[in-house]
């Protein structure tokens, strides 16, 4: 089976090319720019995007499709939708995985509307389809906290008590490549989190079990942690966006939601695995 992975450079279309090759499958890859794409021999890679892809879809069996993400103008993301699963269907496609966001699930204002829009113009297409709607992204806390866990080994936060749910992005690719390569997933939307609630306080404690080594933690004012993410390279209106996350969080705390036990058959990755995966990102060269 031939499978089209787009944004497979990503974050989670990264770990879903490399999944799918220990699968067995032939990867296609759409990528703007082949030549620094680098990802493993074996995967077939087609230059272009998503705007202009019936080279890249023909003889495809199934796609991964990151929703919205892949064009300056997140506003086409839509029309680019319809567009992307038209072609599907001429191609001959027949199962089509998206990854958008659990915002959809709840529907936060200002969040889901655009990613619903996909949805809906995939689901319009009558292609076999199948939603992956993660929330909160582990690997965040390296913009967020690594810098800080590297340099001096310590987590701020402006809401000390706020819970969290943070998901491995391993879990996330696993079930879409779950959806891409198994029956019984068309029609299903899947809401995604890690499998503990955690406080700030407690994930710098997870964090530093993943590392093996203790973080401190301080608390900051709202201020105080925008500045420290802009410092840190975050832009501006990402910051007020995860701040204000951050915010509904302390008062509305999200679910621990059992959609990657169910799909995986396992527990996901819990937020300390995270960070042992990823103590060279959190860890000071010597």
């Amino acid at each position: 089976m031939t499978i089209l992975v787009t944004g497979a450079t990503g974050t989670i279309g990264r770990i879903v090319v490399d999944r799918l090759l220990r699968a067995g499958q032939h990867v296609r890859a759409l990528t703007r720019n082949p030549a620094t794409a680098a990802l493993p021999d074996g995967v077939e890679l087609v230059a272009g995007d998503i705007s202009d892809a019936p080279a890249a879809l023909d003889g495809v069996d199934g796609a991964y499709y990151l929703a919205g993400l892949l064009d300056p103008d997140p506003g086409r993301a839509a029309e680019q939708a319809a567009a992307f699963a038209g072609q599907a269907v001429t191609s001959g496609l027949t199962r089509i995985v998206t990854l958008t966001s659990v915002a959809v699930t709840v529907r936060r204002p200002g969040s889901y509307e655009m990613l619903r829009q996909v949805e809906q113009a995939i689901e319009a297409s009558g292609l076999r389809w199948t939603h992956v709607r993660p929330g909160e992204f582990a690997i965040n806390k390296l913009d967020m906290w690594g810098e800080s866990i590297r340099t001096e080994g310590v987590v701020r936060s402006a809401f000390p008590d706020a819970l969290g749910v943070p998901i491995h992005e391993a879990d996330i690719a696993e079930v879409a490549v779950a959806a891409l390569v198994q029956d019984g997933h068309a029609g299903k939307a899947y809401s995604l989190s890690g499998p503990q609630a955690l406080s700030h306080r407690e994930q710098a404690a997870a964090i530093g079990e993943g590392l093996g080594r203790s973080l401190r933690f301080e608390a900051l004012t709202y201020g105080q942690a925008r500045s420290s993410y802009i410092t840190a390279g975050m832009p501006c209106d990402i910051a007020e966006y995860l701040l204000g996350y951050q915010a509904e969080y302390a008062e509305e705390p999200p679910p621990v939601l059992p959609d990657v036990e169910r799909v995986l058959g396992k527990p996901g990755r819990t937020l300390a695995q995270w960070a042992t995966d990823h103590r060279a990102d959190l860890t000071q060269d010597s």
